[in-house]
């Protein structure tokens, strides 16, 4: 019986080992002294040199609730494994959580955007950023950018109207996923992105003639604007506005609701402002009614 249980209690040390630990709320962080940003490289808002928008953000609400802040990297692909313990599958419009797996952080913040599959699964803050998605192309397409108008529904069918027939560069489980904007079964040559998961990756592809377009949201396309000046060109918008947010785990509400706080406290500053212009120079005439309401 003993040489039985020397067998068994490893493996069964093994398994609640790997069982995915509780979510951490705002006592439970303060009693361990240390908030875990799950952090993504990606447009600035984590740069991957310890700075960034998102990590100016985290550091100052880790300051805020009196621990001290680690940075965790992760990717789009793992990040909600990461802060759950466990693996989001998507089936259509439904999705659902299986397996178990270390929980590696707290909270997500990296341009991650607040999309209604991931609503399912996360907690997600007040607004952080805006974004919205748009089409994209090499500046020697022979395509032309829609004229734009005040209709932005009219805007957005107008830029799908110019995708048909024609290969479309995506990355599934983030927000350039086709699904997310009604692009699937609709005679489009969607070519998934797999060399990476890295998302700065996608303009370099369209360049390489990976496919004729690509999908990026603004906060991306403004600083690929500037790196590859006279080689890319935005055609038009493909989503609505979206919105941009820290996720938390759905069990920990009270972290968010003193993240939401710091938030307020930080817009109602300034130093909000700062961080905006600090990070994305310009980004205000594309989101005017959202900046609008941030005090300056």
């Amino acid at each position: 019986m003993l040489r039985m249980l020397r067998r068994v209690l490893p493996l069964l040390l093994g398994f609640f080992m790997a069982l995915p630990a509780p979510a951490a709320d705002l006592d439970e962080i303060r009693a361990r002294g240390e908030l875990r940003h799950l952090g993504i490289r990606y447009a600035n808002f984590v740069t991957g040199s310890g700075d960034g928008f998102d990590v100016e953000l985290m550091r100052g609400f880790a300051a805020h609730i009196g621990v001290r802040y680690t940075l965790v990297y992760s990717d789009f692909y793992s990040v909600i494994r990461d802060l759950l313990g466990r693996e989001v599958v998507r089936e259509g419009d439904s999705v659902r959580l299986e397996g178990a797996y270390p929980v590696r952080g707290d909270v997500i913040a990296a341009g991650f955007t607040v999309l209604p599959w991931r609503e399912a699964v996360l907690l997600f803050s007040a607004p952080t950023f805006p974004s919205q998605v748009l089409l994209v192309a090499s500046a020697q397409s022979p395509v032309r950018p829609i004229a734009g108008s005040d209709d932005l529904a009219a805007d957005i069918l107008e830029t799908r109207a110019l995708i048909a027939g024609k290969s479309l560069l995506v990355m599934t489980g983030t927000c350039l996923d086709p699904a997310n904007y009604g692009l699937e079964g609709v005679g489009i040559d969607l070519r998934a992105y797999t060399r990476s998961t890295n998302l700065n990756e996608m303009v370099p592809a369209l360049l390489n003639a990976d496919a004729e377009f690509t999908l990026l949201d603004v906060p991306d396309a403004i600083l690929d604007l500037r790196m590859w000046a006279g080689r890319i060109k935005v055609l038009g918008p493909i989503s609505e506005e979206q919105a941009l947010a820290a996720a938390f785990p759905p069990d920990a509400p009270a972290l968010r609701d003193a993240f939401n706080a710091y938030l307020a406290a930080l817009k109602a500053s300034g130093e909000y402002d700062a961080l905006v212009d600090k990070y994305y120079p310009g980004i205000r005439r594309y989101f005017p009614d959202f900046f609008a309401s941030v005090p300056r």
